[in-house]
């Protein structure tokens, strides 16, 4: 049915690709040009904003090629690519999302040992072990995959290559494979959902014995952002989850539910840290200022060498 709406579709989706690089370039932008961002936590959002345009430019692009009518088929191989990138750029912003919450967990309940714990070393250990994980733990399953015989229909049925689409192409016993990956998806899934879960308990539990209005405020403001960015990837990612054991859910109700996670977030995820972070918001007016203040002094520049001209 959505296929009916291809010029709607297609500008809705352009419009979200534009806005999405936008505004992870512009967070990125913002970190590398003010000092005062370059900080353990606006590090791990500079990593989440590469992680939210790589997931972007993995879908959007293609989609729009199908849907603009260019080109709707795709190849084995750039298919299975195209699935084990968004499969790790998922389980990387897992992994991601427990570091920036660790991260805020030493911030909060140890304010004056955060220098020391989490410094520039640690830092790039903790990165590197996420992209690690995030690239090399949905390695064997989508090898296994791969491995397959598809010698059925050849469409699949979804508006990029999701893993049970392809996989219920396949001309053999997929039920092993289908389940080991539910679960290994759980595992990657849900493990980092339990330690930031422990952290903000620890969190809550600490910010509960501060005396001071102003600390609890603080506290608030530090954890507020990830904690949002918290709760609608991982329940955004539940209903994912949920709408894959759904027997009955249409394929236009699964790709619904798969655009949840993949095409919304990537761009919530910038517009909540920029919106709701004073020290981004007063980066962006620094900046804005600075660029309008050179531009009326360039043209009074060029005003006045006008006149003595």
């Amino acid at each position: 049915g959505l296929q009916d709406y291809k010029t709607l579709l297609f500008i809705g989706f352009f419009i979200l690709l534009l806005i999405t690089i936008t505004a992870n370039f512009l967070i990125l932008f913002l970190v590398s040009m003010d000092r005062r961002l370059h900080t353990p936590m606006y590090f791990f959002l500079c990593n989440l904003s590469i992680l939210d345009t790589l997931m972007a430019i993995s879908i959007i692009p293609k989609l729009l090629a199908v849907l603009s009518g260019y080109d709707n088929t795709i190849s084995v191989a750039a298919c299975f690519g195209q699935m084990y990138f968004i499969i790790s750029i998922g389980s990387t912003e897992n992994c991601l999302v427990a570091a920036m919450a660790y991260d805020r967990y030493v911030a909060v309940v140890k304010p004056l040992h955060y220098n020391v714990i989490i410094n520039l070393k640690k830092c790039m250990v903790i990165m590197t072990t996420v992209w690690i994980l995030g690239f090399v733990l949905p390695a064997p399953s989508v090898f296994l995959a791969f491995g397959l015989p598809y010698c059925a229909a050849y469409k699949i049925m979804h508006c990029f290559c999701d893993y049970p689409a392809v996989l219920s192409l396949a001309c053999a016993d997929i039920s092993i494979h289908a389940n080991g990956t539910f679960g290994a998806a759980l595992v990657v899934n849900y493990v980092p959902l339990l330690f930031v879960l422990w952290t903000y308990v620890i969190i809550i539990i600490s910010v509960l014995k501060l005396k001071s209005t102003a600390s609890l405020a603080k506290a608030f403001s530090m954890c507020s952002s990830h904690m949002t960015v918290v709760l609608m990837y991982y329940v955004s990612a539940s209903i994912v989850y949920a709408g894959s054991k759904i027997e009955g859910l249409s394929f236009t109700g699964r790709i619904f539910v798969g655009g949840l996670n993949y095409f919304l977030m990537p761009m919530v995820n910038p517009m909540i840290y920029s919106l709701r972070n004073e020290k981004m918001k007063d980066a962006a007016k620094k900046y804005i200022l600075y660029k309008g203040q050179d531009m009326t002094l360039s043209a009074y520049s060029f005003r006045y060498t006008v006149l003595n001209v």
